[in-house]
Formats: structure tokens, C-alpha cells, sequence
């Protein structure tokens, strides 16, 4: 699929517009800031992927987690990013 075809098939959140190739291609190379979630999920949906792990990739965290996140211990966040760590870890490692 190319950006194009990829472009046309996401939505504006405010009009339901298709979003430009150009600006597709921006984000592609960090020349603009993270899309919004509403964005990245219709990426994710279109490609097959997560859209937890586009948001990561794009340097945000999904809006349930903030939620999560504000309301947790510190202790307990730092328990889940070792977590997550040593899962990153033992999954290069197979």
C-alpha cells in the first residue's frame, strides 16, 4: 500500500476529512509532533498493527494508560516499566 492510498484512508477527527500524503510522510520522518490517538489507531487498524505499539513508537502513551499512570504509585509504575523491560529482554533473547 502506498502513503497515498494509506493517506486516503485516514480520517480527521474534526471533519471526517482524508489526511494529506505529505503530512503522512512527515510524521513518517519526525517532522511533525505524534499524531493524535484517533489518528494512530486508524494507521494501526489499516497496517494490522498494534496500536499500543504505534503509540510507543511514536513517543505517546494511549489515553487509558495516562488514566492508569495519573492515578498509580510511583512504585507501581516503576514495578511495570521493569516489567515491561524484562519482557522486552527475555523476547530478544529467543
Amino acid at each position: 500500500m502506498s502513503q497515498k492510498d494509506l493517506a486516503r484512508r485516514i480520517r480527521k477527527e474534526d471533519d471526517g476529512e482524508p489526511i494529506s500524503a505529505q503530512y503522512l510522510n512527515d510524521i513518517e520522518h519526525g517532522r511533525r509532533n505524534p499524531p493524535s490517538e484517533f489518528l494512530i489507531s486508524q494507521i494501526a487498524n489499516e497496517l494490522g498493527l498494534s496500536k499500543n505499539h504505534l503509540c510507543l513508537a511514536a513517543g505517546t502513551i494511549p489515553a487509558d494508560l495516562k488514566e492508569e499512570v495519573a492515578t498509580a504509585k510511583t512504585e507501581d509504575v516503576e514495578t511495570a516499566f521493569i516489567a515491561f523491560r524484562r519482557g522486552l529482554k527475555k523476547v530478544k533473547s529467543k
